[in-house]
This record gives structure tokens, sequence and C-alpha cells, in this order.
């Protein structure tokens, strides 16, 4: 916050890359972010310990027993009892997060215009998602909590190859089935930008099948690109705030439209600059680069080692009566319940180191992808793209080291750009 408070005028080593008035507007951006986080966390903790010296998460489960007995399941049935506590739970955590949802969207992101929602597109999103998130996290939790029971000594190697079956299907999934219920995909168009794409990938021997544009104008105008897919069936994905071309916000609204419809608003007076062609190549190159570099393919493996890890913990943990009377349970252990205990209060340190270590070694593989694109040739387009995408974004480039060190999972800008800088220049 002081580096935001105090940065007030462009650096010179900066001065050939942001003007004055975008560097004002991305300072102000990132001061009222640090100033909502601040807040909206310094809330989440309150929260938290409330409910936990005032008995929150047995009352809550008491409440869920009493709830599912009147429907005819007694104690015995406890994955129903169970599956009632977690659709409150989530309920109680959707209904106290959302005014903070609502003031970060229609407050902080619209004051700096990367809203593009109406109010009544926001509650109908909130409500889809919610109701998406039930249907896949209550059977999902059902199955597990039925394998933990019948599993045995060795419950917590079927736990783990269940949750690791779940999220390879959910990976699978996701763009096909799930994301279309929230954001448009379309094929992207043949022309230059596709046979570009799809010759840049066969060189690379990517097996691409699909490039899909996904209209993420109609929600925010920040920008992004992914590829998903396993073996041989890999698509990409293009947002269109990315793309110069097609995004929404570049174009002027037809005669006698007034700019909004009843889902989305277009803010023509904050238009966003997106990338060129050979731009959008380049950021492709990087994001190329994490596949062929194997660096998915790594995150994977340490996240169901870790996973696994955490399962053989939990068997360990499970049994002390001790953590159960420590959170209000002395005379029942209900498996969610240890499941809560364990993974989200135990294991809340060993995460924060963990999560420190996967961010440095997510900002070593950004430095990589680079390098990967650079040897593509596409050294001085992506140096371009990367000063545009921080602009279009309101990104300050300026950063203090420790707060960068723990929470970027990204490297900053001037790092990133002093790294292609010199192959840029030849």
């Amino acid at each position: 916050r002081r580096v935001y408070r105090t940065t007030t005028h462009v650096p010179q080593e900066l001065g050939q890359i942001m003007d004055s008035e975008t560097f004002e507007k991305s300072r102000l951006y990132q001061l009222d972010k640090s100033t909502f986080s601040f807040w909206s966390g310094l809330y989440s903790e309150v929260e938290g310990t409330m409910i936990l010296l005032c008995g929150g998460i047995p009352f809550l489960w008491k409440l869920s027993g009493q709830i599912s007995g009147r429907a005819g399941f007694g104690p015995e049935y406890e994955i129903v009892q169970s599956l009632v506590f977690l659709l409150l739970a989530t309920l109680f955590s959707a209904v106290t997060g959302l005014p903070w949802s609502l003031y970060n969207t229609f407050v902080i992101e619209e004051k700096h215009g990367f809203n593009q929602q109406t109010l009544g597109f926001f509650f109908k999103d909130a409500i889809k998602k919610f109701v998406v998130t039930q249907c896949i996290l209550l059977p999902v939790t059902s199955l597990l909590l039925y394998i933990i029971k019948i599993g045995g000594d060795y419950f917590f190697i079927y736990a783990w190859l269940f949750t690791l079956v779940v999220s390879l299907v959910l990976v699978t999934i996701y763009a096909d089935y799930i994301a279309p219920l929230f954001d448009k995909f379309i094929p992207l168009p043949e022309g230059e930008l596709k046979q570009q794409i799809e010759t840049m990938a066969k060189s690379i021997d990517f097996p691409l099948t699909k490039v899909y544009v996904v209209e993420g104008s109609k929600r925010s105008s920040h920008s992004n690109a992914y590829f998903y897919g396993f073996f041989k069936n890999k698509r990409i994905v293009l947002f269109d705030t990315l793309l110069e071309e097609y995004s929404a916000l570049n174009k002027e609204p037809a005669e006698g439209e007034d700019g909004e419809n009843e889902e989305t608003k277009s803010k023509t007076k904050n238009k966003k600059q997106g990338c060129k062609n050979e731009e959008v190549l380049a950021v492709l190159g990087h994001e190329l680069g994490h596949w062929k570099l194997g660096h998915t393919v790594k995150n994977i493996i340490i996240s169901q080692m870790n996973s696994f890890l955490c399962f053989f913990l939990f068997a360990v943990l499970i049994g002390q009566k001790e953590l159960f009377a420590a959170f209000g349970f002395y005379d029942t252990q209900p498996t969610l319940i240890g499941l809560m205990i364990i993974f989200q209060f135990i294991f809340s340190p060993y995460n924060e180191v963990l999560s420190f270590c996967l961010t440095v070694l997510s900002r070593r593989f950004e430095f990589q992808a680079d390098a990967f694109a650079k040897e593509l040739g596409k050294a001085k387009d992506l140096y371009s793209a990367l000063i545009k995408l921080n602009k279009d974004n309101l990104g300050f480039p300026v950063s203090d080291w420790i707060f960068s060190m723990w929470h970027y999972s990204h490297p900053p800008l001037l790092e990133r750009l002093q790294a292609l800088k010199d192959a840029k220049q030849e």
C-alpha cells in the first residue's frame, strides 16, 4: 500500500512503456483493490473466528440433523446429514459474501471501467453458479464420504484415487459442458489468425483440434487465453477482450442502440486496446510453452502428490477424539467434520508454506514460457503484448519485493520485459 500511495510519478525505466495517465489510473485501481482486500480479508477473519468461538459448526451440524430427521433420515444416515450441512454452509457463505462481491463488481470494477454486467445479469449469474456448484459438490461429497466409510484401513488410497478421477473428469468436461452455461463459446472464424495459430501449433506438435473465442466482454473487460484437453484432443480458448479484431469493446454501438441490453452494457468510453494478431500469437506461444515444457503435467503431479499426502495424514489424525472435542464435537466424530477440521484448520500452516513454494515455481515456469516464445521468434511481439495487456488490465508495474515474492504467481512486468529485451533488440 505504501508503494501504491507514494509512487505517483512514472519511474525513469518505465518512461518508454507507460504514459503518466495510464500509470496514475493503474495506481489508483491497485490502491482501491488493496483497500478492498484488507477490509474483506479482515471481515473473513472476524467471521471465521466468531463461528469458532460461538460454536457455529456444531450448531449447524445439529440443525442439519434436525432437518434431515424431519425428512425421515435419523442419526444413522450420516451422509444425508452431511449433505444438508454442506448445503447450509455454502448457502451461508454465498449470502455473507454477496455484499462484498457486489461492492467489488459495481463499485471498484465499475469505477475503473472493467465491469460490463448489469445488476440483473450479476444475480442471474450468481444463482446459476450456486446451483451448478451444488450439482457437482453434493454428489461428489456423498461418494467420497461413502468410500471413506467402507474403505477399511486403506480408505485414504481409494479416496485419493476417487478425487483424482473426479478432477480429471471435471477438467475434461469443464470447457465443453460447464463453462458454456455462463459464457458463449464460438469457433474462431476462418481467416489469417486461425491459420497462423494452426501453423504455430503444428510447428511444435501441439495436437490442436479447435480454437474458440469466448465472449468475456459481457462480464468484464479483463483479458485472458488458455488451452485445455488431454492427449490428442487439445483446444485453445481466446477471450474476445484479448483480440483487437473481435472485442465488442472496440466496436461502436449500432445506430439506434443505447449501448445497453438486459444483460450487459457497453462502455465505449473505456474501450480496451486488445492485441494485434502477431501479439496474440506471441501470447499463445507463451501458453503453448507451458505445454511443451511439461509445466501442466508437473503441476498435476505436484497437486496429486500433495492430495495423497493430505489423505494419508487425514487417515492418521481422524481417530483423534481431541480434535473433534476442540471444535465442540464431544459425542460424535462425523467424517465430513473431520475433513473440514483437518484440511481447513490443521493443514493451514502447511498450506501457506506449500502455496509459497508453488508461487516460486510458477514464476520460474513463467520465465521459461517467455523464453520458449522467444525461441519461436516472438520476443518482440510478446514484449509489446505484455505492455498492452498490463495497460488494458491496469496492472501497476512497481511492486514491493517482499509482497511480490509472496503473492505474485507471475513475475513483475519489468522483470519479464528485461528477460525479453536482448532478443527484442536483436
